[in-house]
């Protein structure tokens, strides 16, 4: 027995068959799937440029390693570039089950956690600094270390700002819900299900899922969104429903819907710094004032506005957000040419 488990060690794929390699990862209970190895090379001088050249040529390994049967409905992934700036240690482009996202709070905090525990960086005591470019800009993330360990990771966003205060949208079945837009790195309507007469906790997420597409649906026909400086951002990327926290010492609980119907399982990075900037614009925090939030399955973010900020002629903050991540393994994944179910589907 012993020795035919060896032979599979050393069994080696055809090599027709494209080998991708992985590290696995998840911040509060989202996951994160790196790729490593495998991935061909992207042409391009920003980061922007080979995440359109990822979409248009190379779409199929985004399907094989998101969707089933290696991955999921609600899997998220990276691919790592080299970097845009001679500042910066890496560029990262962020894929999910449906395209590619332009900013991901949860990703910069467990690629972080990746490259400073596995000292791809110089890992330095009591805090190691990195920077990495993304498709919305150069983010900052500082890793806590104690005892050789990162304990905690905190990153300084790009600037967030308010698209839409108070706005009002009619749907059918629900009537007319309230929402704010905002950007934190992606733009999301937030809405407060205290409108919606709706409690969400984890075992209803397929209603939240609904709800969530249906407004994002409307809200996509009906309002234009137009990012002050970045063409490319100018969509509505996902939903968050805000409610009341479990931990009344915490400032609320939220949950995401984004891409197609993906639910975040973390507080949403990206997120929490649009609703900073929400909060802000009403004078319900203030600047250097923490607050946390808490996600779906009780995993929290602390967030909080470091500065005042200007983009294009939009008054907004530069929000930083505080989590922690975990390293849980490594994957080597082969896709088949002829294997047709292995190309990805969509089952929820």
């Amino acid at each position: 027995m012993i020795e035919h488990f060896a032979k599979l060690l050393e069994w080696e794929a055809p090599a027709e068959w494209l080998e991708i390699k992985t590290i696995e990862a998840h911040t509060g209970g989202e996951p994160l799937r790196v790729i490593i190895d495998g991935y061909p090379s992207l042409p391009g001088t920003t980061i922007l440029e080979k995440r359109r050249n990822a979409k248009e040529n190379f779409d199929f390994i985004r399907k094989a390693l998101m969707l089933e049967p290696r991955g999921h409905a609600d899997m998220y992934g990276a691919i790592i570039t080299p970097p845009e700036t001679s500042e910066s240690d890496f560029g990262v482009i962020f894929i999910h089950n449906d395209g590619y996202s332009t900013g991901c709070g949860h990703a910069v905090i467990a690629l972080t956690k990746i490259f400073v525990e596995m000292e791809l960086v110089e890992k330095k005591e009591p805090e190691t600094t990195i920077k990495m470019d993304v498709p919305s800009g150069t983010i900052t993330a500082f890793a806590k270390v104690e005892n050789s360990k990162v304990s905690s990771i905190r990153f300084v966003n790009v600037p967030s700002f308010v698209e839409i205060l108070d706005g009002e949208i009619e749907i059918p079945d629900y009537g007319i819900i309230k929402y704010d837009i905002a950007y934190g790195g992606a733009y999301y309507a937030i809405v407060n299900t205290d409108d919606l007469d709706i409690e969400f906790d984890s075992n209803s997420t397929n209603i939240a899922i609904k709800i969530g597409m249906i407004i994002k649906k409307f809200i996509n026909k009906q309002v234009k969104i137009k990012h002050p400086e970045e063409p490319e951002m100018n969509f509505l990327y996902g939903v968050i429903f805000t409610f009341k926290p479990k931990n009344e010492n915490n400032h609320s609980r939220n949950i995401c819907v984004f891409a197609n119907g993906e639910i975040d399982r973390s507080p949403t990075g990206t997120g929490v710094s649009a609703r900073a900037a929400v909060h802000y614009s009403r004078n319900e925090i203030s600047l250097n004032e923490t607050i946390t939030i808490e996600s779906i399955i009780g995993s929290t973010f602390k967030v909080s506005v470091i500065e005042e900020a200007k983009i294009g002629d939009k008054d907004a903050i530069i929000p930083q957000v505080t989590g922690t991540a975990n390293i849980i393994g490594k994957n080597t994944f082969w896709i088949d040419p002829l294997d047709e179910k292995g190309k990805g589907f969509f089952l929820r």
